[in-house]
């Protein structure tokens, strides 16, 4: 007689949920980048830019069309962060300051949306509805990792998002200016009655943030198609990651955004594709009614 020992699940079974987990992992590291930039201007100045997602695809559309000008991919990176920084500079020149200076508690949200409509539809004259493929600069042939397939892209855009997060993290330890963002955040008054000019940090989080956002666009745009609308939902979910994690938290940041996005991996493939953004509204409206401030947020937040 013979006795079968379980041995656990094969590999082949495996398969399918790692090939979920790496692919949730690429999509939420992008909801967190673009999070990243509500993080940034909330600390410094109370406020968010509601145009997050289309300073992604004003980003990933610029990228398009330098590289379809026939400059490297690696090469027009930089040219759409600084793209990106201008376009965040203008949005806070002219939707939150004016706001912030009479106090208005919405005037700085309409005019972020405000003029996140008026950019969606500058990029619907420039270059069209239709959405268009952009070229990856990797192969796209797949990679075996634990015995699942994981795209070289996706790879990219795990280790270009914490790249950047990383980066600021970096200048607001090491340099001075990054220590008068802080200082501001910290106690926007005392950093103005310190000689920070408070202004000038405020519009410099803006540009940081449409930066990382503009990243963002070129990092997932070889994954997806690009076009005008491609930044609404994006930039919505990358709100909800926020709020998951907690506006104060860039470790709430990435655990948000990774939540979210095998959330609607796993739900889309074993449940429904129609029901793929269910559990993380759940999971959004959970965190609201038991824990406002996100899961690692801090509870004397001001929120908006």
């Amino acid at each position: 007689m013979t006795v079968d020992f379980w041995q656990g699940p094969s590999m082949e079974a495996l398969q399918v949920p790692l090939q979920l987990l790496y692919s949730g992992i690429a999509l939420g590291m992008i909801y967190a980048v673009i999070a990243f930039g509500y993080q940034l201007t909330f600390q410094t100045s109370d406020t968010l830019n509601f145009g997050q997602g289309d300073a992604l695809m004003l980003g990933a559309m610029v990228g398009l069309t330098l590289v379809g000008l026939g400059l490297n991919y690696w090469l027009m990176l930089p040219i759409v962060i600084l793209f990106g920084m201008l376009q965040g500079g203008l949005v806070e020149w002219l939707g939150v300051r004016p706001a912030l200076k009479i106090k208005s508690e919405f005037g700085w949200i309409m005019s972020t949306i405000a003029l996140g409509i008026i950019f969606k539809n500058v990029a619907e004259n420039l270059w069209g509805r239709d959405d268009l493929k952009f070229p990856s600069p990797l192969p796209e042939s797949p990679l075996s990792l634990l015995g699942a397939k994981v795209l070289p892209m996706e790879i990219l855009v795990v280790f270009g998002a914490i790249a950047m997060m990383l980066a600021v993290e970096l200048f607001n330890r090491k340099t001075i200016y990054g220590k008068a963002v802080v200082a501001t955040f910290n106690d926007r008054d005392a950093a103005g009655l310190m000689g920070i000019n408070t202004g000038l940090v405020i519009t410099f989080s803006y540009a940081l943030s449409s930066a990382s956002a503009a990243l963002a666009g070129v990092l997932i745009a070889p994954l997806t198609l690009t076009g005008a609308t491609m930044g609404a939902v994006l930039g919505l979910k990358a709100f909800a990651v926020a709020i998951i994690g907690g506006l104060t938290s860039g470790l709430g940041i990435i655990v948000g955004g990774i939540m979210l996005g095998a959330a609607e991996m796993f739900t889309g493939y074993y449940v429904s594709s129609g029901y793929k953004d269910v559990p993380g509204l759940l999971l959004l409206l959970l965190v609201l009614a038991l824990k406002p401030s996100g899961l690692f947020g801090k509870t004397a937040i001001k929120k908006v």
